[in-house]
């Protein structure tokens, strides 16, 4: 039995340049704040920069995260997380990551890169609107919902629904 007093590990993935800031810091707050323990990491080191003007101090890349030790991982989204849909180390790692049964979870256009990693063959899921027709040509199947949790797998449409997301990833962490 695990002790309600562990924290499990949380992966937090955001773009160099152009993450949604609500898709971070909110996020990253509803699973700080329901006990997870959140590294965020990215594709280089040093300040990352939000669409809003947010900034965060990125210590880890992709490369060097400790995928091993994570319960689940978060891809944030943002205009500059197309970075995430042609990168081959991070599109394994996530395959890798599902298929150890680890939570995956993305958000905004962020999902496309679930969909390019295969993950979502099949499940219902959501996205930025204007990236549904890549969720789809992948095997998804769109809902249009402001989240959508799929075994485990979540995926969220926008910045809007980033405490939603952030809480449905809580409770597959198994959080109250």
């Amino acid at each position: 039995m695990v002790s309600a007093q562990v924290k499990k590990k949380v992966i937090m993935v955001i773009a160099p340049v152009n993450f949604r800031d609500e898709e971070l810091f909110h996020t990253m707050n509803v699973l700080t704040s329901c006990g997870a323990d959140v590294e965020v990491v990215s594709t280089r080191k040093g300040i990352a920069k939000g669409m809003l003007g947010g900034t965060f101090e990125v210590k880890k890349t992709i490369y060097d995260a400790d995928w091993d030790k994570a319960s689940a991982v978060v891809l944030v989204g943002g205009s500059g997380a197309t970075v995430f849909w042609k990168n081959g180390y991070l599109l394994n790692k996530l395959k890798e990551a599902y298929k150890e049964g680890k939570i995956i979870a993305a958000i905004c256009i962020s999902p496309v890169a679930l969909a390019k990693a295969g993950i979502l063959a099949g499940r219902k899921a959501t996205c930025w609107a204007g990236v549904r027709g890549q969720l789809m040509m992948y095997g998804a199947r769109y809902t249009g919902s402001d989240v959508e949790v799929s075994g485990r797998v979540v995926t969220a449409a926008g910045p809007w629904a980033a405490d939603e997301f952030g809480r449905a990833i809580c409770s597959l962490l198994g959080y109250r």
